[in-house]
């Protein structure tokens, strides 16, 4: 009985590698993201020349965005490779960044929900900046306000639920 135990166990253990087409799925994302990146910036640059100021804003602040996903996406593929599959070997390494390695699954959501708390910010003032041209639909502001109102409080419940936890084990 006891192999038989002991067999599981480890079919369930190699089980996490079945998360790593998730992973690589990821990593194809952000490339897909270099090239939406390009598309914007290009847009963007058309836009410095012949936009009002106001256009220029919303240009850099889609840009900033589409970056800030893509940090987010290097983030959780990092994390979450360390976390559930296995440990990055890059020992050594210059470039390797301080908090890989250290970033815990509560790190992961709190960077997460970060993250998506910026973007929804950047969104907001994207629309807050356009609000004065003719095609201003306010019930698209509101929703975008409730959401990003959703976001920080989602993220404020969550930092607290984490310093509740932490505070307990003390």
């Amino acid at each position: 009985m006891k192999k038989i135990e002991h067999a599981i166990e480890g079919l369930i253990f190699s089980s996490r590698w079945l998360l790593v087409p998730f992973y690589l799925g990821l990593v194809m994302a952000i490339g897909l993201l270099i090239v939406k990146f390009a598309k914007e910036f290009i847009a963007f640059a058309n836009t410095v020349f012949t936009g009002s100021s106001t256009e220029v804003v919303v240009g850099v602040l889609t840009l900033i965005d589409v970056v800030l996903l893509s940090n987010l996406l290097l983030i959780i593929i990092f994390a979450g490779y360390e976390n559930f599959v296995s440990k990055i070997d890059t020992a050594g390494h210059e470039d390797r960044p301080e908090w890989m390695g250290h970033v815990s699954f509560a790190d992961l959501k709190m960077k997460l929900i970060g993250s998506i708390v910026a973007i929804s910010g950047i969104e907001l003032l994207k629309a807050f900046v356009e609000i004065n041209s003719s095609t201003t639909n306010f019930d698209y502001i509101k929703w975008l306000i409730f959401m990003h109102l959703s976001f920080v409080v989602t993220g404020v419940l969550f930092a607290l639920s984490d310093w509740l936890s932490y505070s307990k084990k003390k």
